[in-house]
């Protein structure tokens, strides 16, 4: 039975009579069928008829059958409208697939064909078993006579798998154009130039304000009206068009007319716009050395994941007991060179897996501690491409795994910052925590876990609660915050 809810259906005989019998505790609320709309939700309705009646025909007749009840809407439409009859399909139901070149020995020039038919809208997750974004996207680009392509971070670990196609379509003197941006740092200055060295036409945003570009798509113009276009998560690196957990539709122009003439007139608004200048690697090195973009040290995973000594599982053991007895603000107190950023790195790792969001911010006061310590969380997260620096020019997009120095924290308006944003907080070298900058963080901030390290047995004094006059000594400061000592 129909219920309560919106709709947007051309009431039918059966619909009506159902209305008719809704139950009196409902309203139905119809309204007239607009002129601008009726063409397209006429169609729609008799296209799904049409679908569900010729699927219910068996194997053997639907083929006829459709092309039957085809010729004869066709006919009947021409008689009420003066429609053109010369639309009505053929006799028997015939395709058209391609129309190709010859050869110089005359044989076909074939085209290799889209992984998904040109016809159909679909969604591609890069699941296991389903073919990756990387592949479908090779397959579009042979058959395209045009393409355009919108992304907010190209590297040359996303061009390189689709460098060969991409050359083709160029030495064949077809048209490549794409719109980039140098937002947090990620676009390559290599990955553009290989693009340009090809024959594409390459333009970037130098904007890294808060209406800098983060769109990824690409649009595949084909002559015949069959374009093709992605819209979705992965921006042109390896990961999102291989193995990351990306969203991406595949959209068709001959279904969905109506996104690909959007992405067509957006593009072209974009690529007209003086926020987009042509690529040039001198104006590259010299905009982004001026702005500062950084995005922190860039990882190569070890095949062998961190290991902790004993001294360290012990530490995390007394950590984890203090939180088991309500304690979420803890003091990991290790001597200089001990592994206190990889103890809190393996300690992250294990308690974002039970945290609702996972974030993280992490805090130091200097650029190379930063750095050190991204390296280190990627490597036990087991994601290279893990964590954002907010210091100096380096903002973050996501605000999900933050390191951050004290300094740019301070610069910014906290009041911004929802306090319980982020699940867990890690604050370096905690016998600064008594200094202002430091002290304005905590009273703002508040996680689900805190964890402060220092290499000071009597840090304390400087602790989250502590006035600064008192002196304390593992497990507990004075103030009584539970501190985790290496002894």
């Amino acid at each position: 039975m129909i219920g309560p809810g919106l709709y947007e259906q051309l009431i039918t005989e059966a619909l009506r009579s159902e209305l008719d019998a809704v139950d009196g505790r409902l309203i139905a609320r119809p309204r007239p069928l607009h002129t601008a709309e009726a063409a397209d939700r006429i169609a729609l309705h008799l296209s799904r008829r049409i679908q569900r009646t010729l699927a219910s025909v068996g194997d053997n007749d639907r083929v006829a059958v459709g092309i039957e009840v085809a010729r004869d809407l066709i006919a009947r439409l021409a008689a009420i409208v003066a429609a053109e009859t010369a639309e009505a399909p053929v006799e028997p139901g015939t395709v058209l697939h391609a129309i190709l070149q010859r050869r110089p020995d005359g044989t076909p020039q074939p085209i290799t064909e889209p992984l998904i038919p040109l016809l159909d809208t679909t969604l591609l997750t890069n699941a296991p078993g389903e073919p990756g974004l990387l592949h479908q996207l090779d397959a579009e680009i042979e058959s395209a006579d045009e393409i355009d392509v919108l992304m907010a971070f190209v590297r040359r670990s996303g061009i390189n798998p689709l460098m060969a196609s991409l050359r083709r379509h160029c030495e064949r003197g077809k048209p490549l154009r794409i719109l980039t941006t140098i937002y947090t740092g990620s676009t390559e200055q290599a990955a553009l130039q290989q693009l340009t060295d090809l024959g594409a036409q390459v333009r970037i945003s130098y904007d890294v304000s808060t209406t800098r570009l983060h769109a990824k798509a690409w649009v595949f113009h084909r002559r015949s009206g069959f374009s093709t276009a992605y819209v979705g998560s992965s921006n042109l690196t390896h990961s999102p068009q291989v193995t990351g957990l990306e969203w991406n539709v595949r959209a068709s122009a001959a279904r969905n007319p109506d996104i690909i003439d959007k992405f067509e007139a957006v593009f072209e608004s974009y690529w007209q716009s003086k926020d987009f200048v042509p690529f040039d690697a001198g104006e590259f090195e010299e905009v982004t050395r001026r702005v500062g973009v950084d995005t922190g040290p860039h990882v190569v995973l070890s095949p062998i994941e961190i290991r902790l000594e004993p001294f360290q599982e012990r530490l995390l053991e007394k950590i984890e007991l203090s939180r088991g007895r309500g304690h979420h603000r803890n003091l990991l107190v290790a001597a200089t060179g001990t592994g206190k950023t990889v103890m809190a790195a393996v300690d992250y790792a294990r308690l974002r897996e039970r945290l609702p969001s996972g974030r993280l911010l992490f805090v130091a006061h200097r650029n190379e501690i930063l750095d050190q310590s991204m390296a280190t969380f990627r490597h036990a997260i087991r994601d290279a491409s893990f964590g954002e620096k907010w210091v100096g020019g380096a903002r973050p997009q996501h605000f999900d795994y933050v390191f951050a120095s004290i300094q740019s924290l301070n610069a910014a308006n906290l009041d911004d910052l929802a306090p319980e944003h982020f699940d867990v907080v890690i604050i370096d070298e905690f016998y600064h925590a008594a200094a202002p900058s430091y002290r304005n963080l905590l009273d703002h901030i508040a996680p689900r876990e805190l964890l402060g390290l220092t290499p000071h047995p009597n840090a304390a004094t400087n602790c989250r609660s502590c006035t600064g006059s008192a002196t304390a000594s593992p497990p507990n400061c004075d103030c009584g915050m539970p501190l985790t000592s290496s002894g």
